[in-house]
């Protein structure tokens, strides 16, 4: 913003310097007034006047501090106790005028108000803006004294502010050439001193053809209103003009704040806002420098670096999804130059859809190491864990110097990695990298060498451990097929437990869950038997929120493989799910049991109807397989009782237990788990005269009911039946398995249990014929021993015999005993 002429006529200063010798007091008895004179005093001191104002009239006094031709006032305060209180500061008050352009004491109110002070706190260093500076002092109080405050004043040269050439129409606008100055110092405009609010000033440095420009800050502060610097902000371009790619926005206090420009200029825009907040910010200095020994940044422009602005040789690279190339120290094959830092920062891809890691492969190196043999002299940092956001540089990962390196090969945790070359005082050749963007699934295994999402588990390596979707617990990305192997060895099984699942499925509602490929056809995920031929067996297809059972790998199989496949549309979490490599378990698991030579029986899960309980203790699973087989031309019809099994298919599915039933020849099995309400009915028929169970329990599993599963060998005769026919099924069955009191019939059909009234008479006849037998024989005992106690009372007595009871009263005894023995009745 323009700011007028800098220097008043000569005959105007001529004139003021004649009225203010000619008028020792000014408007006021108590104003008072410094000039700079030639040959006079350059400094001094000053403090407040003193005042007997008995009356309490308002009383202003103004002091003047008037600099001479190229140079500029100076206040320092050294004392200050006003009896104002801000920020109101009634009755007794200082303010500062630093932007006066004539001394006058009627033209202060034309000049920027630079704050108003009371209390015990000073205003701070003030340099003028112009020539002159200017305080008043107003007071209401009866007396004053020195005391109220004290300062000291100078006039200091003015040349440090001419930085080079002044723009015409700016008060603080310069253009720095490289052919009239190399190096110098640039300065706010009323530096140390506050800086004056509502200014503009522009520095433009302008180096020679192969020349850079380094500006190293030494103080800076400026007024901080928020990471944007909505207020005052000091904002460097990397070219000529603000139109020109921009190094950075400053505000607030920086520290060790250097910068280079890419090529020859460099821009620097100052600005501070028109307001009335009273701040007291010193401004800027700092050190320019052109130059044609900064590095050359050829160097980076090789393959995808690019230079950081407002950095000597800093360089950032970029993934184009798994990428490759190359870096190089400064001059590579050429020696480096000495005493130069550079970084190198390669992120690779972190978005919703994509993440990488940074493989970093040395193909040449020679920094050379220092007098006791280390990296005291140059040397390389490695960061492998992203230090650089927390501005961790001490917490490397690895140093390397010399000639010959270990590891040769470094892999990011992560996608970023980051390399500091410090080339200290001795030359070497330098170094050249290959870098590649591989695809970071962070998944733990044994990863494929070619990048691609697969992943092997081997019981040699470890028996236990987790696995785990592509980055979760983040989304995972779409469009991914990943690949699961667990490689069993001989007599071992391999189980998979499952403890977070969620996989997108939005377009179908499953009623029973998210299981098979007519409901899971978006993103899903797969699990097969391995076996020895190169074959696979499909176990399930899973999506949504149906989490797998439980699951243990077969006998005769090598191994498990899981397959997670996404489209192209939405993700979500993934799962997180155990393996364990165990001793192989029989045939029939934990329980179970091979079932033939039979038309029916009954399955029940172990304890039932107690609740079924989980493995021991370091086991991963508890496992129950039933293998039921039936006359060939025969099928297996299952019907579930009963059913109370933890999990909920469609919610969480079946992670801490299942029962699955293997009923089609060639189709996975059916997962079941939840509770059965008694008006549902589930019933399976065979394909064949083979049907399987099994029922696995998790480590994790807090156990339920269980369950009850009736199972009937159905002839596969179609119209003809040569035993029972089921009324309501029409199923075939075997005649014996009629009023057997159990419902072989299947689901709402009882025929086989209807018309058994001869077999239940029967069977009620037998019991009660034992039943009056027993009876009968108490009743005969109990007539002897009254028979025998009879004949004993009819034997003679030494004594007098007494008379005996009438016949009636014996026969009363025998029947009360008979009666008694007859009330005891098994039936």
């Amino acid at each position: 913003m323009a700011r007028g002429t800098r220097h008043a006529p000569t005959l105007a200063l001529s004139l003021i310097f004649c009225l203010l010798s000619i008028c020792l007091r000014a408007s006021s008895e108590c104003d008072r007034t410094f000039v700079s004179r030639a040959g006079g005093p350059q400094n001094g001191t000053f403090t407040a006047p003193i005042l007997v104002n008995s009356a309490g009239h308002s009383r202003q006094c103004v002091y003047t501090f008037l600099a001479a031709p190229n140079q500029r006032a100076q206040i320092t305060f050294t004392g200050f106790d006003l009896r104002g209180t801000p920020p109101e500061c009634a009755h007794e008050y200082l303010d500062v005028y630093s932007e006066v352009q004539q001394p006058e004491t009627s033209e202060l109110i034309n000049s920027p108000f630079g704050g108003r002070f009371c209390g015990p706190i000073p205003p701070r260093r003030r340099i003028s803006l112009y020539r002159a500076i200017a305080i008043s002092f107003y007071t209401d109080k009866n007396i004053t004294t020195p005391e109220l405050f004290a300062g000291r004043y100078s006039f200091i040269n003015d040349s440090e502010y001419q930085i080079g050439t002044p723009a015409p129409t700016s008060l603080c606008s310069y253009t720095i050439h490289a052919e009239q100055k190399r190096q110098g110092n640039i300065v706010s405009p009323t530096y140390p001193g506050s800086y004056p609010k509502d200014l503009t000033c522009t520095y433009l440095l302008l180096g020679k053809p192969g020349q850079r420009v380094r500006l190293e800050f030494r103080d800076f502060d400026l007024f901080y209103g928020g990471p944007h610097c909505p207020f005052d902000v000091l904002k460097i371009y990397d070219g000529i003009t603000n139109d020109s790619a921009v190094i950075g926005t400053y505000c607030g206090q920086q520290r060790n704040l250097v910068l280079y420009s890419s090529e020859s200029t460099m821009f620097i825009v100052f600005e501070t806002l028109q307001r009335t907040a009273n701040t007291q910010n010193r401004g800027f200095k700092g050190i320019f420098e052109f130059s044609e020994s900064f590095v050359k940044l050829d160097f980076i422009g090789k393959n995808d670096g690019e230079h950081i602005r407002g950095s000597e040789c800093d360089q950032k690279i970029l993934s184009k999804k798994e990428s490759s190339g190359y870096v190089f120290s400064p001059n590579y094959p050429f020696p480096y130059m000495p005493k130069i830092v550079c970084r190198y920062f390669i992120y690779g891809m972190q978005d919703s859809q994509h993440l990488e890691r940074v493989r970093l492969e040395f193909l040449k190196f020679d920094i050379p190491k220092g007098e006791k043999g280390d990296c005291s002299d140059g040397y390389l940092k490695l960061y492998l864990k992203g230090q650089e956001a927390t501005d961790s540089y001490e917490k490397f990962d690895h140093e390397l110097c010399g000639k010959e390196i270990k590891p040769n090969i470094v892999v990011s945790d992560g996608p970023r990695l980051v390399m500091v070359f410090s080339s200290g005082e001795l030359q070497g050749q330098g170094f050249k990298a290959k870098y590649t963007f591989e695809t970071e699934y962070r998944i733990p295994g044994t990863a494929a060498p070619d990048g691609s999402c697969t992943f092997t588990y081997r019981s040699s390596s470890r028996k236990k451990g987790e696995f785990n979707s592509p980055r979760y617990p983040s989304n995972y990305p779409s469009q991914t097929n990943c690949t699961y192997v667990f490689n069993a060895t001989p007599n071992e099984q391999v189980s998979l437990i499952f403890d977070h699942f969620r996989v997108r499925a939005d377009a179908i509602n499953g009623t029973f869950g998210f299981y098979g490929s007519s409901i899971c056809f978006e993103d899903w995920l797969e699990m097969y038997n391995l076996y020895r031929d190169g074959t696979e067996k499909l176990i399930g297809r899973y999506c949504g929120m149906t989490a797998p059972g439980p699951l243990d790998s077969n006998r005769g199989a090598i191994g498990l493989k899981v397959i997670l496949h996404t489209d192209k549309e939405g993700v979500y979490s993934g799962f997180k799910a155990r393996y364990s490599f165990d001793v192989a378990k029989s045939i029939f698991g934990d329980c179970g049991s091979n079932v033939s030579s039979s038309h029916y029986g009954v399955i029940v899960s172990p304890n039932f109807p107690l609740k079924y309980g989980g493995p021991i203790k370091g086991v991963a699973s508890k496992t129950c397989n039933w293998y039921i087989n039936v006359r060939p031309n025969h099928k297996v019809l299952l019907n579930f009782e009963q059913f109370a099994i933890e999990g909920e298919p469609n919610t969480r599915g079946c992670p801490a237990a299942v029962v699955r039933l293997w009923y089609t020849l060639d189709g996975p099995p059916l997962e079941l788990c939840g509770e059965k309400k008694d008006t549902e009915k589930w019933q399976y028929m065979s394909e064949s005269n083979y049907i399987r169970i099994s029922f696995i329990s998790a480590d994790k599993s807090v156990g339920a009911k269980g369950f009850k599963a009736v199972w009937t060998e159905v002839a596969d005769s179609g119209e003809n039946c040569d035993e029972f026919r089921c009324q309501q099924s029409s199923f075939c069955i075997a005649d014996k398995l009629r009023c057997n009191r159990v419902a072989n019939c299947g689901v709402n059909d009882t025929s086989d249990e209807i018309n058994c009234i001869t077999e239940v008479a029967m069977e009620i006849f037998w019991p009660s014929v034992i039943g009056v037998g027993c009876s009968l024989l108490l009743i005969g005992l109990g007539c002897l021993l009254c028979r025998r106690l009879r004949s004993r009372r009819r034997r003679p007595h030494h004594l007098h015999l007494p008379r005996p009871p009438p016949p009636t009263s014996r026969q009363r005894v025998c029947d009360e005993l008979g009666q008694r023995f007859a009330s005891v009745d098994s039936v």
